[in-house]
């Protein structure tokens, strides 16, 4: 590459994967047919202080929170269904039907949110850092993906106690409960999320502090939710 090439990023069109194969048959006998999924071959490891990195950490920090929470929370009236979404990123289509079928009375989303705390992002474009505690949303995408109700966000930092935690107003970026808010007549929806850094990347770095707090404040809302819906 060029030196002035080396300051761009490579653009989604001008890359390429090599197989090792010399034609269209010759791919497909290798059971490389298009649709065959991709990913980076990254190692999942932990790094300096209680700081892991790995690929695809949004969404599986996400995942990892909710697994956790589940196995903790005890004390709860309410009926929980826990749902593993798919296709987030292509148009929130998961959610959507997870939604539409279940109809609850409220939900939670669980996710990863990027931070602000490191090169090559400014503080004004998010205010979040890692260590800091998990993410509870006021709004996302500038308002037009999820304007969080009052009485949800009232849960929530209810909730939080003495966990640490940030508040999110977003100008990009969507989750879940963008449409799950919209679902049927509506339904009261708030999210949690995990700072991380460099999401959409295969070096997603998270906390393991903020982690641990994103599960006991995920519990701790599911068990006192009776006295708010």
């Amino acid at each position: 590459m060029k030196k002035e090439e080396t300051k761009k990023p490579v653009k989604a069109k001008d890359m390429f994967i090599d197989v090792g194969t010399t034609s269209k048959e010759d791919t497909e006998k290798y059971g490389v047919f298009p649709g065959t999924p991709i990913t980076s071959d990254t190692e999942f490891k932990s790094l300096c202080n209680d700081f892991l990195t790995g690929k695809a950490l949004d969404d599986r920090g996400g995942c990892a929170v909710l697994i956790e929470a589940l196995q903790r929370i005890k004390n709860v009236k309410a009926t929980i269904h826990a749902v593993f979404t798919v296709q987030e990123e292509v148009g929130l289509k998961g959610g959507r039907t997870s939604a539409f079928g279940l109809d609850p009375d409220v939900a939670l989303v669980s996710e990863v949110t990027f931070t602000g705390d490191h090169p090559g992002i400014e503080k004004k474009d998010s205010a979040l850092e890692i260590g800091k505690g998990p993410v509870i949303t006021v709004s996302d995408a500038e308002g037009r993906g999820i304007i969080v109700s009052e009485p949800v966000l009232k849960w929530l930092q209810n909730a939080a106690g003495n966990i640490p935690y940030q508040l999110k107003v977003g100008s990009g970026g969507q989750t879940d409960a963008s449409i799950i808010h919209l679902t049927r007549e509506g339904i009261p929806t708030g999210v949690i999320s995990t700072p991380s850094r460099y999401i959409h990347t295969p070096v997603n770095v998270l906390s393991m502090n903020d982690l641990e707090n994103s599960v006991k404040l995920i519990v701790r809302a599911v068990e006192t939710v009776d006295q708010f819906f």
